[in-house]
This record gives C-alpha cells, sequence and structure tokens, in this order.
C-alpha cells in the first residue's frame, strides 16, 4: 500500500478528540461581551412562591440544575450541590437541537443544504438504494426517514446486541455509529409516513451536514457551531462540547455526533435559546435568517411534532407535546429529562438539568406535568378584558367556596350535558375510561348517563360499540356537543374533519352516523340546551354554535350559529346558518354557509363552549373556556348573556385565572338550576375530572370588579 493510502486509512479510522481537533485549535476561545441580568421574579410578571413549589417538588425528583428566563432577565435559578450555571451537564438527546438542529440552520442559511435535498446527493451510497433514496433532509431532521432506531425494549445501550448495541460503543470505522446509521440499520417506513423516533436518522443528519460543509473554513460541526454561533454568543469553550468529545472520519468527512454526545452548561443551553427567541439575531447582529430560523421551527407537516432538529409544540394535527404550554413553545430534550423550554409568546426560557422525573410516565408527559405546568403556573396571568359590557341583568357571581367542589370520574374530560326525557343528565367523556367503575380500556368518545342532585349524583357508564371512539387527542373523534329531543339523542363529534352528528334512539345504547361532516367552519359545534327533553324551546328550531374554525384546538376570531328544523336535525339541507341583524335587530339566517356571520366577536379568543337557556332568569348563558395554557390545571373561562340566542350579549362572569382549573370544557345544566335561575351549578373538566361547583347569579346593584374575577 501507497504511503498516502496508508495515511487515508488511519485518518479514516481515527477519532479525534477535543484537545487535538486542529479546527478549534486555531480559534481561542473570545471573551464574552454580553451577560445576563437579574430580576426579581414580580418585576417579570411571576410568581415567586410559585417557582420555589416548583423547585421543591423538582428536587425531589433529582433535579440539579433549573434556570427561568423572562423577558431577558434571570429570574430563578436553583442548583444543587456541585452544580452551577456554568458547570456543563451532559445533553442527552437535547443535543439533536443544540447541534444538529442548530448546524442545520446555519447550513441552511449559507444555502449549503435545504430541507427537500435528497439525502443521496450528499450520501452517494444511497443514490441506487430502492428504499434509502427517497430519503430527503427534512425525513432525517424530522425522525419521519423510516429508519430503525437503535433502542429496543428500553434496554440499557450495553446490553444491546448486533448493529444496535455497535451503535453505542464509539467503535472505529466500519463499525462506527455512521457507517451503521448509513449502511446497517433497515428502513422500516416510507419515508415522511410515520414519526419514527430515529438516533440513526440523526447521525445521518449530521453525515449530509458535514457533506455540505465540504471544503469551507469550518468542515465539522463543532468548528461551525464554534466559530458563527457560541462565541459569537458569549459562550466559553469550556461550557460546551460536542460529539462525546471526537471527531469521527468516515469518507473523508470529519463527523460529530448530532445525537448526543453534548456536555452544556445551563447558562451556555439559555443562550442559544435567547438567539432562537430573537429570532437568529444576537444583540443587533444577524447570526442566522430569520427566516431560517422561522422555518426551523414550524411544523414540519410531517407526522408528529417535530421542526427541524427541535422540537415544536403544535404538531401538524394540531396537538400539542406540551399541554401546559403555548402552541409556540419549541425545545430540546434528553434523557434524564434535560430540557430547553422556549416559549416566545411568553418570552420565557427554561433550562432544566438532572436524573429522570418520572419513569412511570412517557417521557413528555413527564415533562409536562413536573417541569412545563409548574413554572407556567408561576406565570401572572396576562389580564384580559371582557368582549362586551357587564350584563345589566346578572350584577354578579358568587362560587361557592373551593373545598366544596364535587369531583367523579377523575381522569376522564369534555363532559357535553343534556337533560333527558326520563330526567338524567346525558354525557360524553373523552380521553379517559368515565366514571368509576372504570370501562376497561381509555376512550376517545364514551357515554355516561346522571342521576341525582348536584350534590349528591351517580354516574353510570353506557357502553356503546357503534358509538365509542378511540385516539389520544386530536386523533381521536370526541363529543363536543349533546342535545335529547323528543327521546332522541343528538351528539356532535369534533375531530372529525371538521365535525359531524350522530343519532341514538335508545339512549345513547347504539347510535347511527350521518353521512355528512361539516368541512366549512363547524370545528367544535355544541348545541343550544332548553329543559327536559328539550322543554320550553323558544320555537321549533335546535340551535348550533361553533367556533368559527375547522379545529378544537385553535382559538377563532369569532362564534357562528346555525339552526334546523327539530324534526330534521339529521337533514344537512335544513341547515341555515346566521347572516347578520337586520335594521330591527331581528336575525337573518341563509342556505349558504359560506356567507355566515359571527353571531359573537372576540379576536383570538373564541375557543370550546356550551350554551343553555335560564328560563328563570329568561336569558341565555353562555360558558366560553379562554384559551392559552393548559385549562386542566390553570385557566379562565367567561360567562356571557343575552336575551337571545343572536344576543346582544353582555357579560356575566370574566376571569383570567380562577380560582381552580376551570378545565377544556364547562356548562350549566338545565337540571341542575333553581326555579328562580339564581342559583345554578357549573360542571367542568377540571383535573380532568367531572367537576361541579355550585354558583349563585345576583341580580340587583353591580359591585365593582365581581364580574371579572372569583
Amino acid at each position: 500500500m501507497s504511503p498516502s493510502l496508508v495515511l487515508l486509512a488511519l485518518l479514516a479510522a481515527r477519532t479525534w478528540p477535543d484537545a487535538t481537533d486542529p479546527t478549534q485549535a486555531a480559534n481561542p476561545p473570545a471573551r464574552p461581551s454580553w451577560e445576563w441580568r437579574l430580576a426579581s421574579p414580580e418585576r417579570q410578571g411571576m410568581k415567586p412562591g410559585a417557582l420555589e413549589a416548583a423547585w421543591s417538588a423538582l428536587k425531589e425528583r433529582r433535579t440539579t440544575a433549573l434556570l427561568v428566563i423572562r423577558r431577558d432577565r434571570i429570574v430563578f435559578e436553583r442548583y444543587a450541590d456541585g452544580y452551577s450555571r456554568t458547570k456543563p451537564h451532559y445533553t442527552a438527546s437535547m443535543a439533536k437541537a443544540l447541534v444538529g438542529g442548530l448546524a442545520l440552520m446555519v447550513a441552511m442559511d449559507d444555502g449549503r443544504i435545504r430541507p427537500d435535498d435528497p439525502a443521496w446527493r450528499f450520501v452517494p451510497q444511497w443514490r441506487d438504494d430502492p428504499k434509502r433514496r427517497a430519503i430527503a433532509v427534512r425525513h432525517l431532521a424530522t425522525h419521519t426517514s423510516g429508519i430503525e432506531d437503535a433502542e429496543s425494549d428500553r434496554l440499557p445501550h450495553a446490553r444491546l446486541t448486533g448493529w444496535k448495541g455497535d451503535f453505542w460503543k464509539r467503535l472505529p470505522p466500519p463499525d462506527d455509529a455512521f457507517t451503521i446509521a448509513r449502511d446497517r440499520a433497515p428502513v422500516l417506513d416510507p419515508p415522511g409516513t410515520r414519526e419514527r423516533y430515529s438516533n440513526p436518522g440523526m447521525a445521518m443528519l449530521g453525515y449530509c451536514l458535514a457533506a455540505s460543509l465540504r471544503g469551507t473554513d469550518d468542515p465539522d460541526l463543532r468548528s461551525l457551531l464554534a466559530h458563527r454561533v457560541m462565541r459569537n454568543l458569549g459562550a466559553p469553550d469550556g461550557q460546551w462540547s460536542t460529539g462525546y468529545g471526537g471527531i469521527t472520519v468516515v469518507d473523508g468527512l470529519p463527523l460529530v455526533a448530532t445525537w448526543g454526545g453534548g456536555a452544556y452548561s445551563p447558562d451556555a443551553v439559555a443562550r442559544v435559546g435567547r438567539l432562537l427567541l430573537h429570532h437568529g439575531t444576537w444583540e443587533g447582529r444577524e447570526l442566522i435568517d430569520p427566516a431560517v430560523v422561522a422555518e426551523a421551527l414550524r411544523p414540519s407537516g410531517l407526522p408528529g411534532h417535530s421542526g427541524l432538529g427541535w422540537w415544536v409544540n403544535r404538531g401538524n394535527d394540531g396537538s400539542r407535546l406540551w399541554r401546559s404550554a403555548p402552541e409556540d413553545a419549541f425545545g430540546g430534550a434528553g434523557a434524564g429529562h434535560q430540557m430547553l423550554l422556549v416559549v416566545p409568546s411568553l418570552d420565557l426560557i427554561v433550562v432544566r438539568n438532572g436524573d429522570s422525573l418520572d419513569p412511570a410516565l412517557p417521557f413528555d408527559e413527564a415533562l409536562d406535568r413536573h417541569l412545563v405546568a409548574p413554572v407556567l403556573r408561576a406565570i401572572q396571568s396576562t389580564i384580559r378584558k371582557p368582549p362586551y359590557p357587564p350584563s345589566s341583568t346578572i350584577r354578579e357571581t358568587r362560587w361557592a367556596p373551593a373545598e366544596s367542589i364535587v369531583r367523579k370520574a377523575r381522569g376522564s374530560d369534555t363532559w357535553p350535558l343534556t337533560w333527558g326525557d326520563d330526567d338524567a343528565l346525558y354525557t360524553a367523556f373523552g380521553d379517559g375510561r368515565g366514571f368509576e367503575p372504570f370501562v376497561p380500556g381509555k376512550l376517545s368518545l364514551g357515554f355516561a348517563r346522571v342521576v341525582g342532585s348536584p350534590r349528591d349524583f351517580a354516574g353510570f357508564n353506557i357502553r356503546s360499540p357503534s358509538g365509542e371512539r378511540t385516539g389520544d387527542g386530536p386523533s381521536g373523534e370526541k363529543a363536543s356537543g349533546l342535545l335529547m329531543v323528543d327521546g332522541v339523542l343528538y351528539l356532535w363529534a369534533r375531530n372529525a374533519g371538521n365535525s359531524r352528528l350522530a343519532v341514538s334512539s335508545d339512549h345513547a345504547q347504539t347510535w347511527s352516523w350521518c353521512d355528512w361532516r361539516f368541512t366549512t367552519s363547524f370545528g367544535c359545534p355544541t348545541f343550544l340546551n332548553f329543559g327536559r327533553n328539550y322543554a320550553g324551546a323558544r320555537d321549533e328550531f335546535v340551535y348550533i354554535v361553533s367556533p368559527d374554525g375547522v379545529s378544537a384546538y385553535r382559538p377563532a376570531d369569532r362564534m357562528v350559529l346555525a339552526r334546523v328544523p327539530k324534526t330534521r336535525i339529521a337533514d344537512r339541507a335544513a341547515y341555515e346558518f346566521f347572516a347578520g341583524r337586520d335594521d330591527r335587530g331581528g336575525p337573518l339566517w341563509t342556505r349558504d354557509i359560506t356567507a355566515r356571520r359571527g353571531v359573537f366577536e372576540y379576536p383570538g379568543g373564541c375557543y370550546r363552549s356550551t350554551i343553555s337557556y335560564d328560563a328563570g332568569l329568561r336569558r341565555y348563558l353562555w360558558c366560553q373556556t379562554l384559551p392559552g395554557g393548559d385549562a386542566r390545571f390553570r385557566g379562565g373561562f367567561a360567562i356571557y348573556d343575552a336575551p337571545e340566542p343572536w344576543g346582544p350579549w353582555t357579560t356575566v362572569f370574566f376571569t383570567d385565572d380562577w380560582d381552580v382549573a376551570p378545565g377544556e370544557t364547562c356548562s350549566l345544566p338545565t337540571k341542575w338550576m333553581s326555579p328562580d335561575g339564581r342559583t345554578v351549578h357549573l360542571v367542568f373538566s377540571g383535573e380532568d375530572s367531572f367537576s361541579v361547583r355550585m354558583g349563585e347569579l345576583i341580580v340587583g346593584e353591580l359591585r365593582s370588579g365581581m364580574n371579572e374575577g372569583h
């Protein structure tokens, strides 16, 4: 073998540690030019007691670092003994974002790679492979490449065998992780069809990135990030490292692990979060094109909750990865529940290091329950103003003490209600197993019958193979409205593209589904409920309201109204839609759904709702959940009233932050209203339960502030 070939072979098999990496040695660390400022939580709209409570609980769950930054100020930081803001901590898979995702942004900004480039452009071995040639860079960055993961049955890496075991051993080529990912890890799904978490897929993203950098001043990802990002952020070299401290050379490419192997201080992680929060700009200097940052941090349009190397809270189907966080949240996370969370709408950055928070829970559910929700509970609610003036009829709402709330059917939510002909309340539950004794399996749509008084009631599950549905979040059909008319139950199901109607003539035991759907608007419709079996209705019509949108998971700017003769509810051709008011304030109706008009206006504030007629007060009461955060654990809602279903609307009660969690839906069942209409009972899904709380509607002189709080 010639000397040159011997040298190439040695280079191909070598792993360079940081200390001898020539791309690092030529560039001494830059002195930090910017530092965080400190502020009290109160000054930045956060509750210090809630942050202390969050830390106390996190400490019990093996947390070693918690750093909370709001509005560019450190408002809270706590560290276990031996840890600090500047001490590096292993990243685990958070490196997928900090290394792979961030390097991808830089390479995209330079025009060296595009998300829709075929991967074989950078991996010539894949050009003629029938399964791998269809993989694009976007698939590798979003866990949708179809490449099998190098994990198995939650076994420790040391106990894995075959190519999966070799992937984690950091062996020299050709048994290194990159060559294994390229040549040995099988492709199980057509690219782009399924989210399949894949460490080898992320390794191949690193491979493609290194190939795109061939011939540049920064041929490996470590030097690229050092020169283009980290030193510009003022992050000292000693506070961050990548790739298990080494570089692997394959095919002449200096490859850095993008699936794990990083060690970053909380400070260095937070600086990356701040860069992206500011759209790629650092102290007036654009480090990454804001358009590139936006593309990387938006839902990819593929299955799952991934941007490009980063997790994004809103999935392509509208669901949230971390239910307690706003939809615009994004971040990186790794084993042991290392996390960087960024919430642009709240100007918030959170960094957490430690050990696993809760091995009994799914990974992201544990993050949400033990980290995201407690920290977000510390944020003082932004005070929103009601969209309509105070009611002149109902001057005040007084709620019974929180300790008087009755909760049953824990673990289930939704709970639309209607008063049946047999004097029972009929309801539907979602994402749970109903009332005790629970049904055997979790349902997205199940049914129940509730009998008794609001203080002493019992719920009984109704099994219905023709009506029940399964699927978590938006992937499962759920009830948004129920109504009984002349002994027949009608149900609106959301998450059904957009919504559809079901009918039961035997008290929810069997259901027939209409062969039509609302495909324009009416993404979360509900019925206007009157008395028992629809007694006391204003006329011969049934009324339906909904946010004016296609999804139950996105707030709308207005509510819309439809009506249909009560004898033709299942007939789509019989529906009319509110089209505004005439000169005398009366309603105008149209059969053209595209000519619909809003019956209630609140930009960005129209979400899930229920509406009931209070016969004693002769007022329509519209309960509306306010969007934002996770109302299962904290949030607000409002009650509006009007003399007619089309208004004019006024505000009975409005709070951004009720004293207990209002849940994602709430209602005032007419069965549990007093004859004079002044005592009502709110049924709400707070804490994922069938929760009941008494309220008193006061008719009299208005007392300042009583309609806007608790």
